[in-house]
Order: structure tokens, then C-alpha cells, then sequence
């Protein structure tokens, strides 16, 4: 099997490249901030204000029991939302890309 010859620095110098680059970027470390600030929000809430985190909404089931599931909620809203975006930009980015390198 013949190995694929590409010039890479080419292609990273490529301005289709270098700005689907940038917007994978801005996308991905714009949700890793917020998933992480809303992770540690609960870690820091559970250690700093367990008074808060106690309250009974529903029964027995307390603000940090709802906090907890919801970062479930949020890794998966995140998870469809870049699954979406990455079908309507990243990959025709990707698409013309590869159309104009050849």
C-alpha cells in the first residue's frame, strides 16, 4: 500500500485550513470554559455552601442532587450542539478544503 504524499505545511498555511483551525478553537475551548465553570460552580458550591446545596426541592431530592444531574444535561447538550455545528460548518469547511487542494 502506497503512503499519501502531502505537503502539510502547505496545507496548514492553507487559509481554508487556518480558519476552520480558528473556528473549531473559538467553538471548543468557548464550551470547555463553560462546562468547566459549571463544573467546578458545583464542586465549589458543594464545599462552600452545603446549606444551599441541601435544600429539599422535591422530597428528598435536594438543590445538589438537581446540580449534579444537570451537569449530565449540559455534557450532553454540549455533545449535540458541537455534533450539529460540526455538520453545518466544520465539515464543509473540511469539504472545500479538500476540494481546493486536490
Amino acid at each position: 500500500m502506497a503512503a499519501d504524499q502531502h505537503n502539510w505545511t502547505k496545507i496548514a498555511n492553507h487559509p481554508r485550513f487556518v480558519e476552520l483551525h480558528r473556528k473549531k478553537m473559538v467553538f471548543l475551548y468557548g464550551w470547555w470554559a463553560f462546562s468547566a465553570g459549571f463544573y467546578f460552580l458545583l464542586l465549589l458550591g458543594a464545599g462552600y455552601t452545603p446549606g444551599f446545596f441541601g435544600l429539599e426541592i422535591i422530597g428528598n431530592i435536594n438543590v445538589g442532587y438537581l446540580l449534579a444531574l444537570a451537569q449530565f444535561v449540559v455534557s450532553f447538550g454540549i455533545a449535540i450542539h458541537y455534533g450539529r455545528v460540526a455538520d453545518r460548518d466544520f465539515d464543509r469547511l473540511t469539504q472545500e478544503l479538500v476540494k481546493q487542494i486536490g
